[in-house]
């Protein structure tokens, strides 16, 4: 399976303009690129060919006046950059035709100097290599102090650098890894996702979500208010903008480590994790949006998915329909409502439930059920 490591680096003022001018090369190549096929779908014309795009938005534009500067960047960047409009298309392409699942993807549009986020990406050849003193050497860029966290387990495939909205730059790199499994275990456990607490677990254990936005949601504010009283274009403006992104990267960043602690220790404990596909999505509509985009629900599911790959664990995902708030999971019998203030409530069959523990026991009764009752295993766990 293919893994990305990310690592922090510090390039120097020059390097930092020898990325830059990257970063806007490949931006370049990718608008020309789309203009060139949007123009000649507009007039009829047959797809042009990868072949013919590159010699027309690369060769030949090196030898204008007008983009004689795409020669100042490694010719791998510009050639990446018509990569990813072939990719954005055929995903598109595939979401119309219904050959892609989940949600419709839209066309491609015109990259700009302003998105949050830059990224350029060194493939092998373009000889880009790791220094004897662990520096990073990238073509046309120079020798790039990295800060390693961690060694890599084999040699990468690709890097990709990226420019975040905070101005931090990142080396991302591509790694081939085999499957690392881990000592099999008795345990299982179902989780019941919410807001007040992230996750609920079968075994009764509650873990509170940290709100990371909602505690720096006043430092935020003031700054955010800060910055609308800042003149457009001022040098001010843009200090105030880059301050809004570093918080707002703060408080990620808080989110993506707590996700990986926890994901972590679920996937080293239990044989087999057991949640509920939310619609995420749909839920991200409603008036509790903010705090659902800060509980992170699908980047938390997401590390599961990989991690249990990687170690030889299983998740499975309970259909989102499944009524496991208002099922007893003693008896079975299902409740007619069960409205959200109700937190505990009891049975006719004299069984008393806490709300999220009962639904995370009936996410691991689900999800078991689907697991092993083909193979005579018991379902649903003893009382």
């Amino acid at each position: 399976m293919q893994l990305r490591y990310s690592f922090r680096l510090y390039p120097t003022s020059g390097q930092q303009e020898a990325v830059a001018r990257a970063f806007g090369c490949a931006r370049v190549v990718f608008n020309d690129a789309l203009r060139a096929r949007r123009e000649a779908h507009a007039a009829g014309l047959p797809y042009p060919s990868d072949g013919d795009l590159s010699k027309q938005v690369i060769t030949e534009a090196k030898k204008t006046s007008e983009r004689v500067w795409l020669g100042e960047v490694s010719s791998v960047v510009l050639q990446q950059a018509l990569a990813d409009l072939n990719t954005a298309y055929r995903n598109f392409f595939a979401s119309v035709s219904g050959k892609r699942r989940g949600r419709k993807v839209a066309p491609s549009r015109f990259r700009s100097r302003k998105d949050s986020r830059q990224a350029v990406r060194f493939t092998r050849n373009a000889r880009w290599s790791i220094t004897a003193g662990g520096r990073l050497r990238l073509p046309k860029v120079g020798d790039v102090r990295v800060r390693w966290s961690r060694d890599l387990p084999c040699d990468p495939s690709s890097v990709t650098v990226i420019k975040d909205a905070a101005g931090r730059y990142f080396a991302s790199f591509v790694v081939e890894t085999t499957q690392e499994p881990l000592p099999e275990v008795a345990a299982e456990v179902g989780i019941d996702l919410g807001l007040t607490h992230l996750a609920v677990l079968s075994d009764g254990r509650k873990v509170t979500s940290p709100k990371f936005l909602r505690r720096a949601e006043r430092r935020l504010g003031k700054a955010q208010q800060a910055l609308s009283r800042k003149q457009k274009g001022s040098a001010n403006r843009r200090k105030a903008v880059a301050r809004v992104a570093r918080m707002h990267a703060r408080v990620s960043d808080a989110r993506r480590d707590h996700h990986h602690r926890l994901s972590t220790q679920l996937i080293r404990d239990n044989q087999a994790v057991y949640v509920e596909d939310l619609a995420v999505n749909a839920l991200a509509r409603t008036r509790l949006a903010k705090s659902v985009h800060d509980a992170g629900w699908s980047r938390f599911v997401g590390m599961l998915e990989y991690k249990a790959a990687r170690y030889g664990r299983t998740l499975g995902k309970v259909d989102r329909w499944f009524p496991s708030s208002k099922l007893c999971s003693a008896c079975g019998t299902a409740a007619e409502a069960m409205p959200l203030n109700v937190r505990t409530w009891t049975c006719p069959c004299g069984a008393v439930h806490d709300r999220d523990v009962n639904a995370a026991n009936n996410i691991l009764a689900a999800g078991r059920a689907d697991r092993l009752n083909a193979c005579g295993g018991t379902a649903r766990p003893a009382a």
